[in-house]
């Protein structure tokens, strides 16, 4: 059973909540979070990606960047943008986005139990992502980014939030430029604090990992790079579990440079051995698994998987593992989408137009657009042990940075 447990977050006064409130570091690049945080010096970007404040020609991963975004987090606290929580609280996260809301849990996970499989993982960590936040956390002694969590609803639970909810206002309640609106509520009811604790340690056997996979490892590698003077702060990390009743996994689509060699002519007969392929008058995004769109020189396709392509295993069975192991290994000789220039993910939030675009413009050669991954099919791989392929999964709406922050210099989690 999993153990959460309650912090002092670090948060916005209400009057600066909006202003505050920053897309995650990792959706952004520099240029763009420059751009996105002009004319705005509440704007948390300033301590995730601080390296907007620094010359262009910086390096990215130097310690100036990490000890500016320190600086930048303690003038945010003396100019009275920022406050810490007096007390160790539960939140309430809702995001709305076109008309769909979901709610979850804003906490701190433990550590132990991310190491001991409590709180399980679907992919693979790049080393130079996990060191990035590992300086970030233990310059800023804060952890900033929050890690997107689920578990298997359960009624009980669902229902205290919700009416945790029903009866108390906000303390924020704002609509972003995006239009995602973002609500949060502070559980800080001792009875209730208590009985949320009790409740996932009963009834939770386990956590899945979302979306954070480098910020959970990151805080686990932080704990043990600080040994004996770690404080309590940093057995646990900022998280936010939200029940799989209420998830919504987009697609995560393809775009390739270039056919290996091949006309298009000889790629698709290539791939007529494997799927059958019609023409279609516009842009598929599959209504089902195992049926995949395809883009290529001005024309959509319908690709269908035959019978006996792939294996029924958790992870043969990924629309992506077939599309991998059918026509992007063997035919356009991709091997390593991790590491292969050759290729580009596109999540499904940018829509299918973005596919068009990108082979339109001669950038690259063909699309493939994929039904989305079930929250099933990531518990399943999860629990069996294995790993998805990457970028398999693209969750939004996207919680916020800066909103809630956990600070691991002190005792309480």
């Amino acid at each position: 059973m999993i153990t959460i447990a309650p912090f002092k977050a670090l948060r916005p006064e209400a009057q600066f909540a909006k202003q505050v409130a920053s897309r995650p570091y990792d959706v952004l690049n520099s240029k763009e979070a420059k751009i996105e945080a002009q004319g705005n010096p509440a704007s948390f970007l300033h301590i995730t990606k601080s390296e907007i404040d620094l010359p262009e020609d910086v390096d990215i991963h130097a310690q100036k960047v990490y000890d500016t975004a320190k600086q930048n987090l303690d003038a945010f606290t003396s100019r009275n943008i920022l406050f810490r929580e007096s007390k160790p609280c539960y939140y309430i996260y809702q995001l709305i986005m076109n008309g769909k809301s979901q709610t979850g849990l804003v906490c701190g996970s433990s550590v132990d139990d991310y190491e001991n499989d409590l709180i399980k993982k679907h992919e693979f960590t790049r080393p130079e992502k996990e060191q990035d936040r590992i300086n970030h956390i233990k310059t800023t002694g804060a952890q900033t980014g929050n890690v997107f969590l689920a578990y298997k609803n359960v009624d009980v639970i669902d229902t205290l939030i919700s009416d945790w909810k029903n009866d108390r206002s906000p303390v924020y309640d704002f609509i972003a430029d995006d239009n995602i609106q973002h609500s949060i509520w502070t559980i800080n009811d001792a009875n209730t604090i208590t009985r949320v604790t009790e409740l996932f340690k009963a009834q939770v056997p386990v956590s899945y990992i979302a979306d954070g996979h480098h910020r959970a490892a990151s805080a686990a590698k932080v704990r043990k790079a600080l040994g004996h003077t770690a404080m309590e702060g940093a057995d646990y990390f900022l998280t936010t579990l939200f029940p799989s009743n209420q998830l919504h996994i987009m697609d995560y689509n393809r775009v390739v440079k270039d056919l290996n060699g091949l006309t298009e002519e000889e790629f698709l007969q290539k791939i007529k051995v494997i799927f059958s392929a019609e023409k279609i008058n516009e842009a598929l995004a599959p209504a089902q698994l195992h049926e995949f769109g395809m883009y290529l020189d001005n024309q959509w396709y319908k690709l269908t998987a035959k019978e006996n392509t792939y294996t029924q295993d958790p992870i043969g069975i990924l629309d992506i593992s077939i599309l991998s192991n059918n026509i992007l290994d063997p035919i356009l000789n991709i091997k390593d989408q991790r590491t292969d220039k050759r290729i580009d993910f596109v999540g499904g939030i940018r829509g299918l137009s973005e596919l068009e675009k990108r082979v339109n413009s001669g950038e690259m050669a063909v699309a493939f657009s994929l039904h989305p991954v079930t929250i099933q099919q990531l518990f399943d791989i999860a629990d069996s042990g294995n790993v998805m392929p990457p970028k398999s999964t693209w969750f939004e709406p996207k919680l916020r940075d800066g909103l809630l922050t956990h600070l691991i210099d002190g005792a309480e989690a």
